[in-house]
């Protein structure tokens, strides 16, 4: 079941931490491409230097002030896709960067789009980095800004889904990672993992 606009118009911290085990989808192709989401970084804009929208709307950065619930997918490098859930309320610019996942289904094709190779032709490191961290969750999912920045969250190509019934995990509450630039944000403990997931980006 696709998670409800409800669930986004609600505090980005918890918005973080109720992400972890449920899924990202996106359907392209004709397939399903699904990741469960084990890593997450919250992003509050009017008090967070790390945030894309703490100095304000620009046109990049447009979609972090619409209404909750949409993608906002944006590129580092002018190369590397991250995609993150927009939170709160419209106008706000807040969010929440989706850090890592682990691969549900259709694996192959995330291993085709990530590598270029079968997953049989994959070594186990190679298959544990498949999809820990926000660029490489976006190449092996097949999310780019050019097709799916601004998406409806509650759409039929882009989406996240309840995870599996009655999973229990623990859940480690830390500091985010590559924000050094971001001087007091660096140590906010915005960022949410599942403890001792092997696809967790930084542990």
């Amino acid at each position: 079941m696709k998670l409800k606009r409800e669930f986004y118009s609600r505090s980005t911290l918890d918005v973080a931490r109720d992400l972890l085990g449920k899924n990202l989808v996106h359907y392209t192709d004709g397939e399903r491409l699904v990741g469960k989401i084990v890593e997450a970084e919250a992003y509050i804009g009017p008090v967070d230097k790390a945030a894309h929208s703490y100095r304000g709307k620009t046109e990049r950065n447009e979609v972090m002030f619409g209404p909750p619930g949409h993608a906002y997918v944006y590129k580092i490098y002018g190369v590397y896709n991250c995609m993150n859930t927009i939170t709160q309320k419209e106008g706000e610019g807040t969010g929440v960067l989706i850090r890592a996942v682990e691969p549900v289904e259709n694996i192959e094709i995330m291993a085709h789009n990530r590598y270029g190779m079968s997953v049989g032709e994959l070594g186990k490191k190679q298959i544990l980095n498949l999809t820990s961290g926000p660029a490489k969750l976006c190449i092996a999912m097949g999310i780019t800004n050019k097709n799916n920045n601004g998406m409806d969250l509650y759409g039929d190509t882009l989406w996240i889904e309840e995870g599996a019934e009655n999973e229990t995990f623990e859940i480690v509450e830390t500091t985010r990672v590559n924000i050094d630039y971001a001087e007091e944000a660096v140590h906010f403990p915005w960022r949410f993992y599942i403890k001792d997931n092997p696809f967790v980006s930084v542990k």
